[in-house]
């Protein structure tokens, strides 16, 4: 349904506003979807590491995306004002986004859920305790303390949620520059990444039935990741590389490394 009401709305864009528009549109989809997945890969590591019951997940996801979309609206509106003033701020993001696409080849995403666990453990313990299980799908509960007074603890279920928050945190420090790199129209980047965003919910039940199938998506996402990096380092040389080239790479990219994962699983039956 989200994927459907994107393709809408660029279609509205293409006839209110033209190709380009439309083109930006569906390029900063491509690249918010095809990063995202990575990330549902690392909530799904952190639902087992913290043995989330299925039942509660829904409620974890449904509150982690409202404020990943309210996080992603930050970052968009500053790192636009800051690009509109600071052209060559792209050329940084260039880098960051090369390095993290190599680092990405030899990382599993078991690094960047410990990097989110420990911060969000910390993050929460500093400010409040918690409980020792989960209470139905409660993130406070009353208690009383060891001075006989009552007092709101933390459970586990909120522990979980500050971890899916700042894990999307880390995220977006790739994938909104990535988006900048194809335009910096606040509104066309922030809807773009909004839908792409609210259509991960469903997205994570359907992935996580097929983890393990999927063995070399993480090359086609640090594919993708590079070639924006060097589509952003490519202006330095006054070159420029085409929207419409970027989505055909991006999709290539992504197909490609599905392709390879489904023949791999494939043998390894076999």
């Amino acid at each position: 349904m989200w994927i459907w009401i994107a393709l809408l709305i660029d279609f509205i864009l293409f006839l209110g506003m033209g190709q380009e528009t439309a083109l930006d549109f569906l390029g900063g989809y491509l690249i918010e979807l095809s990063l995202s997945i990575d990330n549902l890969f690392v909530f799904l590591s952190i639902f087992s590491s913290f043995s989330v019951p299925e039942r509660l997940r829904h409620r974890v996801l449904r509150y982690g995306l409202i404020g990943a979309a309210l996080l992603r609206m930050v970052f968009i509106l500053l790192g636009s004002a800051v690009i509109s003033e600071f052209r060559w701020i792209l050329y940084f993001f260039g880098i960051i986004l090369i390095g993290n696409g190599v680092k990405m080849l030899g990382e599993r995403s078991k690094e960047r859920e410990s990097a989110g666990i420990v911060l969000g453990m910390k993050a929460v313990r500093k400010f409040l305790p918690l409980t020792e299980d989960f209470c139905d799908s409660r993130f406070f509960v009353k208690r009383e303390a060891a001075d006989g007074k009552k007092r709101w603890y933390a459970t586990p279920l909120f522990a979980v949620l500050v971890v899916v928050e700042i894990s999307d945190i880390i995220f977006a420090i790739d994938s909104v520059p990535a988006v900048l790199s194809v335009t910096t129209n606040s509104l066309i980047v922030y809807t773009s990444n909004l839908l792409a965003v609210m259509g991960l919910r469903q997205l994570y039940f359907s992935l996580e039935k097929l983890e393990k199938q999927f063995v070399c998506l993480k090359y086609g996402i640090a594919a993708v990741l590079m070639f924006t990096g060097l589509k952003m380092l490519a202006e330095l040389f006054s070159r420029s590389v085409s929207t419409a080239s970027s989505i055909i790479f991006i999709l290539s990219a992504m197909l490609i490394s599905m392709a390879g994962s489904l023949l791999i699983t494939k043998k390894r039956s076999e």
